[in-house]
């Protein structure tokens, strides 16, 4: 296996292929072995344990997990890296997948192994939604760690009563327990992006720790709150619950003239459950 890949290897490959980073795909290629490595230490991963990587790029943390002993299934969506994310990692144990982790088949890619970790430079212009969807609809994937636009990792991580915490916060908390591990700077890339980057982990709940006949409709509640964060409760939540909104709040125990960015999963829980009490 070829050696982890410094800025002059990234250049390198990019001109001997003819290529230029991808502004469209927010392409910013992690150019740094020690980071690389730092990020497969804080995924904190079991030995051996089977890896989906997003958005693979070159191959930098590719073969940072191999290097550590994983097996890499890398989801790659432009058509123009390919091939030379497949000469960077020949020989080592990877399996490259073209497609868009946007609309990928979780379960036929998962297939072969009854638990993953993601780990992943994520696009910073997808990065929420990969996130978001690999938590709905890959249950087998159970560790995550992400590196995403740092203002972004703060969000979903983001505790009830902060500033950043929003609909994305209450969606992740309910699928599992986030907390940004370490923040890296712009000039471990190529190129340089203009802002920090943040490395989020992920644990998944094993069962979800509230009980809801529907997490979607949770999540409608959710977003109704945040859509105009600045109203109180009793004026946001009219766009779902219409006139039953002041009963609605006062089953579930819940203060009208709070805002959204109060609650946490529990009370947001406790209003979709209120919501099929109050006739």
């Amino acid at each position: 296996m070829r050696p982890l890949l410094s800025p002059p290897a990234i250049r390198a490959l990019l001109s001997d292929h003819g290529l230029h980073p991808s502004k469209a795909l927010g392409q910013h290629f992690l150019a740094d072995p020690n980071t690389a490595r730092r990020i497969v230490r804080l995924a904190d991963l079991e030995p051996a344990q089977p890896v989906i990587e997003v958005g693979p790029g070159l191959g930098s943390l590719t073969l940072a997990l191999c290097e550590a002993g994983h097996r890499v299934r890398a989801v790659e969506l432009d058509r123009h890296v390919l091939p030379v994310l497949a000469e960077v990692v020949e020989g080592a144990d990877v399996d490259i997948v073209a497609g868009d982790a946007l609309d990928v088949d979780w379960a036929t890619l998962l297939r072969d192994a009854a638990r993953w970790a993601l780990v992943a430079n994520l696009p910073y212009n997808v990065a929420t939604a990969v996130l978001v969807r690999a938590l709905e609809l890959a249950p087998t994937i159970d560790t995550f760690l992400v590196m995403v636009q740092r203002e972004v990792g703060e969000r979903l991580a983001a505790p009830p009563g902060s500033k950043i915490y929003g609909a994305v916060s209450v969606k992740v908390a309910y699928f599992g327990a986030a907390r940004v591990v370490g923040l890296v700077p712009p000039a471990v890339f190529y190129p340089r992006p203009n802002v920090d980057s943040a490395l989020v982990h992920v644990v998944r709940h094993p069962t979800p720790p509230v009980a809801l006949d529907d997490p979607a409709r949770m999540f409608a509640i959710v977003q109704a709150g945040f859509a105009t964060r600045r109203k109180t409760l009793r004026q946001s939540l009219r766009s779902v619950f219409a006139d039953r909104t002041g009963a609605i709040l006062d089953a579930a125990g819940i203060d009208p003239m709070l805002r959204a960015e109060r609650l946490g999963l529990e009370e947001w829980a406790a209003l979709a459950r209120a919501e099929s009490s109050v006739a």
